[in-house]
């Protein structure tokens, strides 16, 4: 029986009596629970453990976020064969999920203690070859990653970093413009063809798990926002980490090694859409690690607005699709790689 849940946010100590209801009621009230760090979202996690085995606990106010899509897509990740983990019980109603634990050997994590880093993002790449080759990735009903939210997410720049870089709002010519220039870049690539796009496929939200072997040792985290969309997109979030910089010469390495897994290839017209898809992301992720400091009070992500200006810069001047976001660019923002005050402050 679900749990009641408000839709109005509720106070911190309601909502752990609801999610200690929800735990009672899975069969774990005996487990003790230990708060997780927090991450850019409003979901927080809670790790229970009981005896020798534990589970975790996503927290999800119903308000802020919702569990259906995280629960829909693991399970199609699974069918898939790929390693998402297991729905032991949910509430969507109250916003509560426990999943199967994966440890904490994040791939971040293990990059931190000194892990082999190319071994690491091989079978990221090698995982990203199989579930696009799958002919059933995409079978799974997800909206459609086209124009419409590519453009509303190029659109976080101008709405929130513009205003933190030149101290004013972005004037509405300028942002009518941007995103022009944003349609004219999407109109120009050749068409890609359509399969599941995790959309933030990169190194916090991959797991190396002990006791799978192959590709079912890569864990998956963080899937909830997945759409059906061009295959670049997760290789470019890989690939183009806004919160880590990797080894040029591995990026070039990792890309060849996803084109000569993938086969039959337009390559031209990949490379075209991975250096649109990355100015896209690296605009997108300049304007939420802003917003997360102004809206949301969260600081911890300003310290890779500089790595994102350099990331969106080069891949500005990589293919000639991209030239109309460039010129404006050069026109509006010459100092592009210049971050605002308040990142420079800190």
């Amino acid at each position: 029986m679900s749990v009641a849940a408000s839709r109005t946010v509720l106070p911190p100590e309601e909502r752990a009596a609801l999610r200690r209801a929800f735990v009672v009621g899975a069969g774990w009230g005996d487990a003790k629970e230990k708060a997780l760090p927090a991450d850019a979202s409003f979901r927080r996690y809670y790790r229970l453990q009981g005896g020798r085995s534990s589970a975790l606990i996503m927290d999800a106010p119903p308000e802020r976020e919702a569990v259906a899509p995280f629960v829909r897509v693991a399970r199609h990740l699974a069918a898939l064969g790929f390693s998402a983990p297991q729905i032991l019980a949910c509430d969507e109603q109250a916003g509560f999920l426990l999943l199967e634990d994966f440890g904490d050997r994040t791939f971040t994590r293990l990059l931190a203690e000194g892990a082999n880093e190319e071994s690491l993002y091989r079978l990221a790449v090698d995982l990203l070859v199989a579930l696009h080759g799958r002919e059933d990735a995409d079978r799974i009903v997800l909206p459609a990653y086209d124009l419409g939210p590519l453009l509303d997410e190029a659109a976080l720049f101008v709405d929130w970093y513009w205003p933190e870089k030149q101290g004013r709002p972005c004037p509405a010519d300028l942002r009518t413009d941007y995103l022009a220039a944003w349609r004219a870049v999407f109109a120009a690539l050749p068409p890609a063809p359509a399969t599941f796009v995790h959309r933030d496929f990169h190194v916090d939200n991959l797991m190396l798990l002990k006791d799978r072997e192959g590709l079912a040792a890569c864990g998956l985290l963080d899937f909830q926002d997945a759409l059906i969309g061009p295959p670049a997109y997760d290789l470019v979030s890989l690939l183009e980490d806004a919160r880590r910089d990797i080894d040029p010469a591995l990026v070039v390495q990792l890309y060849q090694r996803y084109c000569a897994g993938v086969g039959d290839l337009d390559h031209a017209g990949f490379a075209a859409s991975y250096a649109a898809l990355g100015a896209q992301r690296h605009a997108k992720v300049a304007g939420i690690f802003t917003r997360l400091l102004r809206r949301d009070g969260k600081d911890a992500y300003l310290k890779h607005i500089p790595r994102v200006l350099r990331l969106l810069d080069r891949q500005l001047g990589q293919v000639p699709e991209l030239e109309p976001v460039q010129s404006w660019m050069a026109e509006h923002l010459p100092d592009l790689t210049t971050p605002p005050q308040v990142v420079t402050d800190r």
